[in-house]
């Protein structure tokens, strides 16, 4: 059993590139940590040199107390489970399963017995006398969790291992990963792009961009109370919409703010618990708003409080059974963050010219494409970034609180 420290772990390859700068991060034993991140973000990168696969050029690598840097990859006691399975073709599943412990000369019976009580844990008893290519696609990649699992590491690495597979056999992975996890119950690590996979598997999510930590948090607080304006565009499906927005006093010492032609309300209660949102008055700000945040008070029969109402162009309707998704535009700028190179702190904020949003309401609701729509607002729940940095300076837990 073995923690796993990462001190200010930065890669910079021989061209320049900075892949991974100053990552802070620990993973305590027996947690399932998850780096998910935009492509290029630094997450494999990051892995492969706490498997040792990758030169670290500064900042330590701890398990438990001892550093790693200099300790090569098979001393490290670490199991690591590729994207490509890299099973042996010509050997069955119960010889990939235990090549590693061949390789390590432990005796055939005790070998064919740690084989077959992995193989136990992971549906896999059928199937030992099977090649590779006899097996499906979720097959391969329990051999290939097998395999590092009966090594009884004290690491265990995951590098994207589930996204060869079709949606659905993705989702019936993910519980068995989980489950393989609690039962060997060692510190984990696990890569993916998928932030649905990310936020649905880790214990606390950690993500990256351009090889720089944004936000390290367990999957709720990450979801309801992002960091920066990343963390709040890339978490959630459909993300949140970020608009330009002013912060102008309001009626009762409450707080107005201005979302193009129209003004949305705060009541002072959410001054108290977040007393920087009042020295941001008469300033402008980043306004972000989640799809299920927004409702239709006609369909309710109620309608909406006075400054907790919007009017929107509607352009099309994605009805999805149990949910529709509305997309609309108004006449606020909607706001995206560029992709900057590797190493910037921060991406470009920039304002696109049609403000498209989204919103997600009930799969009743007769809002229909090429109307216009009037969506309820909670208010409670908005969120609040600076323009300048993309920091947050509100956030739902906070507006909820004070409310």
């Amino acid at each position: 059993m073995s923690t796993v420290s990462l001190e200010g772990l930065t890669k910079v390859y021989p061209n320049g590139v900075e892949a991974l700068r100053g990552l802070d991060l620990h993973v305590a034993d027996g947690e399932f940590v998850v780096i998910v991140g935009p492509s290029g973000c630094g997450k494999t990168t990051a892995l492969r040199m706490v498997a040792g696969l990758e030169e670290i050029t500064s900042g330590t690598l701890r398990f438990g107390d001892r550093v790693v840097n200099d300790v090569s990859p098979r001393d490290r006691d670490v199991a690591m489970v590729f994207q490509n399975y890299a099973l042996y073709p010509h050997l069955t599943v119960l010889q990939n399963i235990g090549f590693s412990l061949a390789n390590r000369k432990i005796p055939k019976a005790e070998r064919d017995a740690k084989v077959r009580e992995a193989a136990a844990v992971l549906g896999l008893t059928d199937m030992l006398e099977r090649k590779p290519r006899q097996l499906s696609g979720g097959q391969r990649q329990r051999v290939a969790m097998g395999r590092a699992i009966v090594r009884e590491p004290a690491v265990f690495l995951m590098d994207e291992p589930l996204s060869n597979l079709d949606a659905k056999l993705r989702v019936q992975m993910r519980s068995e990963v989980l489950r393989v996890h609690r039962k060997i119950g060692v510190a984990a690590l696990y890569v993916t792009h998928d932030q649905t996979e990310a936020m649905t598997m880790g214990d606390r999510v950690a993500v990256l961009r351009a090889g720089v930590l944004q936000q390290c948090s367990e999957p709720r607080e990450l979801y309801e109370a992002p960091a920066n304006m990343f963390v709040a565009g890339f978490i959630g499906s459909p993300s949140m919409n970020l608009y330009e927005a002013r912060l102008e006093p309001g009626d009762q010492g409450g707080i107005s703010i201005v979302l193009g032609s129209q003004t949305l309300s705060l009541p002072s209660s959410a001054l108290k618990r977040n007393p920087e949102l009042g020295t941001y008055q008469g300033r402008d700000v980043i306004l972000g708003i989640r799809p299920e945040h927004l409702s239709d008070p006609a369909h309710s029969g109620a309608a909406p409080e006075p400054g907790s109402a919007l009017a929107a162009d509607v352009d099309y309707v994605e009805v999805l059974g149990s949910e529709q998704l509305v997309h609309f535009t108004i006449d606020a700028r909607k706001v995206r963050e560029e992709t900057m190179p590797a190493g910037a702190d921060q991406g470009e904020i920039v304002a696109a010219s049609v403000a498209e949003g989204v919103a997600r309401i009930d799969p009743r609701s007769a809002i229909r494409a090429r109307g216009r729509a009037i969506f309820g607002v909670d208010v409670e729940r908005l969120h609040f970034f600076d323009p300048a940095t993309g920091d947050a300076i509100a956030h739902a837990g906070e507006l909820a609180a004070a409310g």
